[in-house]
């Protein structure tokens, strides 16, 4: 099978294969589960996917889904493959692994897909990743693992986890933070919008500080970033431009909508173009590599 079509194959089969798993039955329920198990394993023949991207698991959700657990039961098997003689890794379903440990349970009902190393490490990412309760930073892990691992595309991952290549472009951005910058992001104290404002910033540590400390909206964080990339403000110097250069300037500007700067020095020189939107850099983006 070719690296093309597993990627088509893995938007299309992956909620077939494996469902969403991961919620505890309401109180009071009492439906049957909607895939059977292949059959019951004890706990601790089970281990995690230490390739998963999820990291952070809020300890009060797994007691709620434990005490679900001992109520009801596993209502959804845990979806493994087989990885020796009667051992399995989890591929989806870590948190009911987790939950179940906690509620005492002695074995757990799963569903054993016997998929290679590389088939295994993209549901795990893609089935995390297509959820809404991971984290900004595991979710740019994610998406940096199979760039790095298997040679996925922004346009591949934008198109297998159903969002924009933007989206994914912008989630990769935050991995350019400093190690403190990605604890606040990880722990909620930062959401995706202050942390994507800090990554061209002289110090992102200390400006995502003073974020939290201030408790600013996402726009003040951006202005507070964009204030510390001009700098202190210093007096304008003119600079002449032939005429030339002030027309192509002109030009561009009107075919694009947007302010084009040109700055013309001998044989080289510099081409900015400001944009104020995410929208108005996708469409950048677009352009350029249209071409």
């Amino acid at each position: 099978m070719s690296d093309d079509i597993s990627k088509r194959r893995l938007g299309r089969g992956l909620a077939a294969l494996i469902g969403e798993m991961d919620q505890p039955l309401p109180v009071g329920a009492e439906e049957k589960p909607s895939v059977s198990a292949d059959k019951m394993v004890p706990i601790e023949f089970v281990s995690r996917n230490p390739r998963n991207p999820r990291r952070y698991f809020d300890e009060t959700v797994l007691q709620e889904l434990a005490g679900s657990i001992r109520q009801h039961g596993i209502v959804q098997p845990v979806v493994v493959r087989t990885v020796g003689t009667d051992r399995y890794e989890i591929i989806a379903g870590e948190r009911r692994w987790r939950a179940a440990q906690l509620a005492g349970l002695i074995e757990i009902p799963v569903i054993v897909r016997d998929v290679d190393d590389r088939t295994a490490l993209e549901l795990a990412i893609v089935e995390n990743v297509q959820r809404a309760d991971l984290n900004p930073l595991e979710e740019a892990l994610g998406y940096d693992q199979l760039i790095a691992d298997y040679g996925y595309t922004q346009n591949d991952l934008g198109e297998i986890i159903g969002k924009s290549r933007s989206h994914v472009a912008n989630s990769l951005r935050l991995l350019k933070l400093p190690d403190p910058v990605r604890d606040m992001l990880a722990d909620g104290s930062l959401s995706a919008g202050h942390a994507r404002a800090l990554v061209s910033t002289s110090d992102p540590t200390g400006l995502a500080r003073q974020i939290v400390s201030k408790g600013m909206s996402v726009r003040e964080a951006e202005r507070l970033a964009q204030n510390d990339i001009r700098g202190p403000s210093q007096p304008k110097t003119p600079a002449s431009k032939d005429s030339d250069t002030v027309a192509l300037e002109r030009s561009l500007s009107d075919r694009l909508g947007l302010e084009i700067t040109i700055n013309h020095k001998g044989g080289g020189g510099q081409l900015r173009i400001n944009y104020k939107t995410l929208e108005q850099l996708e469409e950048i983006c677009r352009l350029l590599e249209a071409r």
